[in-house]
Formats: structure tokens, sequence, C-alpha cells
């Protein structure tokens, strides 16, 4: 098995327009479109957020981003891995390079909304350390998220 090589990369790219595509199509089978919170390509691809690929012999499997928001606050988005590459710690490993970016940054806290059905993705940010907490930034409070939080200072 090869090493699985993850770096901050544009999201402007085909490949990656597949994750993301791949990435809502699960979110959709899960909870209502009205209560999904997408960041589209072209959004991930602004200044305040960085795109971390995961790549397997060159292949595009998994992503994930750091959105910067005011307030020292760093946001976990669009988290995804293709089910072909899933147990092998990717998430994992995308979620540890988005926390030592906001740490190199200064970020103060990391926060997240996921799904209330994702139960494969509290588990890898329970196990980096997040802590259910109430709503974030904007989100509303609904029965279709969770949210989780992570003090880096």
């Amino acid at each position: 098995m090869a090493e699985i090589a993850i770096a901050a990369e544009s999201p402007l790219q085909d490949e990656v327009r597949t994750l993301v595509a791949e990435l809502n199509a699960v979110l959709l089978e899960l909870t209502p479109p009205e209560h999904c919170h997408h960041l589209t390509v072209e959004q991930m691809a602004d200044a305040d957020t960085t795109v971390f690929v995961a790549r397997d012999d060159g292949m595009a499997v998994g992503c994930g981003a750091l959105k910067r928001h005011p307030g020292s606050v760093g946001e976990v988005k669009r988290m995804y891995t293709r089910p072909s590459h899933r147990g092998r710690k990717i998430g994992a490993r995308i979620v540890g390079l988005i926390e030592a970016l906001a740490r190199r940054e200064g970020l103060g806290r990391l926060v997240l909304e996921t799904g209330d059905r994702h139960h494969a993705a509290w588990a890898v940010y329970e196990r980096a350390g997040f802590v259910r907490c109430g709503p974030v930034l904007d989100y509303p409070d609904v029965k279709w998220s969770v949210f989780y939080e992570k003090l880096l200072k």
C-alpha cells in the first residue's frame, strides 16, 4: 500500500471538484438539503480557506479545509475520504494538518458543524480532541446538526 500524500492544493481542479460532488451526494443522503451547509469549490478557493487534498499514487482520494473566521476562529470544512480509502486514517491526518496550520496562524479555536447521522465523522473529531458544544458561528440550532469545538490556546 502506497503512502498517502496530503498537501494544500487549489480546489479548482477537476479531481477536487469530483471529490466535492461525491461528498455533497453523501451528505444529501443523510441530511435534508435545506440543512446542508456546503461550501462550493469556488468558495473553497477564497483566500480565507486552505484546502488539503489527499492523494494515493497521484489520485485525489480525500479532502478537508480550514476556513478562517473573525475572532481567531477556524472552521473545519468539507471533510471527505472516498469509501475505497476509509479506515486508513486519512481524515485524522487531514484534521491534524488543519489543526497544525490553525495553531501556526495563532487561531484560538477550531469549530465545525456535522450531521446528526455522521457517526464516523464524530469518531474522527472526538479522537482528535474535539468536544461537542452548542451551535457555532451562524449555524442554526436544528436537530440535523451536531457541533464540535477544540480550544487551541
